[in-house]
């Protein structure tokens, strides 16, 4: 049997984490479609990204920092919203992504992983019909108000944008990676990770709903700190910190990943003596 690609020492994972690996469930999990997204700011010298922490509640994860993100529906690609997109067509999502007839549709992964990050942030990828980027919730209490009411389910996304006078910038958003949760876990998700570009000085609200902590690092810091084991996270997370930690600038991501082959990374986990192993065979 092949060594682990890498370790987490158990010091630097979620609580319970180990445990639920050791424990594997019978019959695994059909995965389910979901988005994250990465949010980069430009912060010279370097870039800087979003780092979130579940509450020690979560279903998933729990403890854990990670990148925003949740489920995709349907409904993430409906005309309402796809009418208030601009920079991004169905098709050209359908070809990125590789996903042709599927149901949800590619575009609808892109559009949540925008829905989640301004539900989870504040933070909307998108442009003032002003002009200028839109404000977060951060730093405006109506869009906090929208925000609020968009958790709620009392609002629709295709709304909210309406009511902050605002559009989906698609082209502030790149493919960035493919991760299938592996079967050992009992929650799964079959994910496409987004990277996005989002203004200097770009902060973002924290709801305890779901997150006690969010937190700017340049992607070296966030590693650094994960291997002091002050920064709980899982592979995925860690894996695309390496990934972004080569890069100086937002634009170099975004332009290096633009059209570059997107593997479908469906690891398996296995305890070690030190840590939880990662194994890609």
């Amino acid at each position: 049997m092949s060594d682990p690609e890498f370790v987490i020492p158990f010091a630097r994972l979620p609580e319970g984490f180990a445990e639920s690996v050791g424990t594997p469930p019978a019959n695994p999990t059909a995965p389910l479609p979901a988005a994250t997204i990465v949010l980069m700011r430009d912060a010279g010298p370097g870039l800087e990204v979003l780092l979130m922490r579940r509450n020690r509640s979560a279903g998933f994860v729990p403890g854990a920092y990670v990148f925003p993100g949740g489920r995709v529906d349907a409904a993430d690609a409906s005309p309402d919203i796809v009418a208030r997109v601009d920079g991004l067509t169905a098709d050209d999502a359908a070809e990125r992504l590789d996903l042709h007839g599927a149901v949800p549709s590619a575009l609808a992964y892109y559009l949540a992983s925008v829905r989640e990050a301004f539900e989870e942030t504040g933070v909307l990828v998108g442009r003032a019909l002003a002009g200028g980027a839109p404000a977060s919730a951060a730093d405006d209490p109506e869009v906090d108000a929208v925000r609020d009411l968009v958790m709620e389910d009392r609002l629709g996304f295709a709304e909210a944008l309406d009511r902050m006078q605002c559009r989906i910038d698609g082209s502030a958003l790149e493919y960035l990676a493919h991760w299938i949760t592996p079967e050992v876990e009992p929650r799964r998700y079959d994910t496409r990770f987004f990277a996005a570009r989002v203004p200097p000085g770009t902060r973002a609200i924290v709801d305890p709903r779901e997150m006690s902590d969010a937190v700017w690092l340049a992607p070296h810091a966030a590693l650094r700190r994960n291997r002091e084991a002050t920064l709980p996270m899982v592979f995925p997370t860690v894996r695309t910190l390496e990934q972004l930690a080569a890069y100086e600038t937002v634009d170099q991501v975004l332009d290096d990943m633009s059209g570059r082959d997107i593997p479908t990374i469906l690891p398996r986990l296995v305890l070690t003596p030190t840590g939880v192993g990662l194994r890609l065979d």
